[in-house]
């Protein structure tokens, strides 16, 4: 059994006077010890809201969610708000997408990792600020005890992301979600955090689920890539399939909006016409159609369900891009 396992996700916003909107539309995937699994999309596609659902931050007023998401054999969306909280941060931790609103501007960076420490570890005093130093050491943040005294404007960006790292893997989390972690940061800044999380991954098998719209990212640290277009997967497969011979329009259309270095000069990007807005209800065909190059009258059709070409490459498409040979299947669960 697969250490996390979401099956038919949903999360609905309720609107007063308006129709609900539908950020995630019956997402299913799994990730396993030991395994980085990556939702990749644009923004608006529901990658953020999934990861709020499942650490049980979305606000209870408006937000319905409904499915499953096994964590350990526990489903996450049925336990109680204390129940919650002593998971949160201990077996399960985020890294948030902005570091900076994040962190609260008002106290220390050392309060804030030792606040953790104490909740979850029971350590306080001088123990809990070895460890706390110790952590920002850890996550490559140079003088360590000069920096627990200072406050997140102090920091710069890349500090302030490793400064949630450090947060976020305190407690040795069995379940790493990473929400956009290398934002705003420059490439090199990026290059080191993603090695950071691969590092944690492989020393203490951790299982990471990455969200991101960069492509780049998924590419060097992926297992498995989970495409979103409007709430569902349209495209699920391992790193090196998905990459070799992407099938759904959408995938394609994300790689082709890539500058790639070994391009001729002056050669044009092929960017995605209109915007993640100009979609259709999933009930009624795909919703990616508006925006498709490929879509015929048969995209148009009613509910698409998900197909597998032999290799186990799975999307959710009535005209895929590469002519696989395709048979029936179900939603995917990686």
């Amino acid at each position: 059994m697969a250490l996390l396992k979401v099956d038919d996700l949903s999360v609905r916003f309720e609107q007063r006077g308006k129709p609900d909107v539908r950020a995630v539309d019956g997402l299913s995937f799994t990730v396993d010890s030991g395994e980085v699994v990556g939702l990749v999309g644009e923004s608006g596609c529901g990658k953020s809201v999934t990861s709020l659902a499942l650490m049980g931050l979305l606000h209870s007023r408006n937000a319905r969610v409904g499915g499953t998401a096994e964590f350990d054999g526990v489903d996450l969306l049925k336990l109680r708000p204390n129940e919650m909280r002593d998971l949160r941060g201990s077996d399960i931790a985020m890294i948030f997408q902005d570091p900076l609103s994040s962190l609260n501007p008002v106290v220390p960076i050392g309060v804030q990792v030792t606040e953790i420490l104490t909740r979850h570890r029971g350590m306080k005093g001088e123990p809990a600020r070895k460890e706390a130093a110790d952590l920002l050491d850890r996550v490559g943040i140079p003088d360590p005890n000069r920096r627990l005294k200072e406050y997140p404007h102090q920091l710069s960006g890349g500090m302030r992301q490793r400064a949630l790292i450090a947060m976020a893997v305190a407690c040795a989390p069995r379940l790493l979600i990473a929400d956009e972690p290398t934002t705003a940061l420059d490439v090199t800044i990026q290059a080191q955090i993603l090695e950071l999380l691969k590092d944690l991954v492989v020393s203490q098998g951790t299982a990471l689920l990455m969200i991101t719209h960069d492509l780049g990212v998924v590419a060097g640290l992926c297992d498995d890539i989970n495409v979103l277009y409007a709430g569902k997967v349209v495209e699920a497969a391992a790193r090196r399939p998905l990459f070799a011979a992407p099938t759904h329009p959408y995938s394609v259309g994300l790689l082709g909006s890539i500058p790639r270095l070994d391009a001729p000069r002056g050669e044009p990007l092929s960017p995605i016409r209109g915007s993640v807005n100009d979609n259709i209800a999933w009930k009624d065909g795909c919703a990616f159609a508006p925006r498709c190059d490929h879509y015929t009258m048969e995209c148009l059709q009613g509910t698409i369900e998900m197909s597998q070409t032999y290799t186990g490459h799975r999307f959710r498409c009535v005209n895929p891009v590469e002519n696989h040979e395709v048979q029936p299947g179900t939603e995917p669960t990686a």
